[in-house]
């Protein structure tokens, strides 16, 4: 469904029935986007494969929506090309750069 392929803001929730892991991971990266996403499990071991998994640049774990400055916030793929809200941020607007000068002849 486009639903599930498009990046929708809003109050929305679409869902979809899958029988393994597995499946459930295949289905929530198809996608071009890849802002957030959320997992709701009573199994701490799934729910950390799946967030290893899923290709989002935030994975909420039984919660949705949390954020503070301590973290960097941004998405995978088109949902975003660098991070916001963290020190980190700052990288996206640097460049570094090695030099090496034979300063002893």
């Amino acid at each position: 469904m486009a639903i599930n392929r498009e990046e929708v803001f809003g109050p929305v929730a679409s869902m979809m029935a899958f029988d393994t892991e597995d499946q459930a991971i295949a289905l929530a990266n198809d996608s071009v986007y890849g802002l957030a996403a959320a997992v709701w499990s009573a199994d701490l071991k799934c729910a950390h494969r799946c967030v290893g998994a899923l290709q989002a640049g935030v994975v909420w774990v039984n919660r949705f929506g949390d954020g503070d400055m301590t973290q960097p916030f941004g998405g995978y793929k088109q949902s975003g090309n660098s991070r916001d809200k963290h020190m980190m941020s700052l990288l996206s607007y640097t460049q570094t750069k090695s030099a090496w000068f034979d300063i002893g002849s």
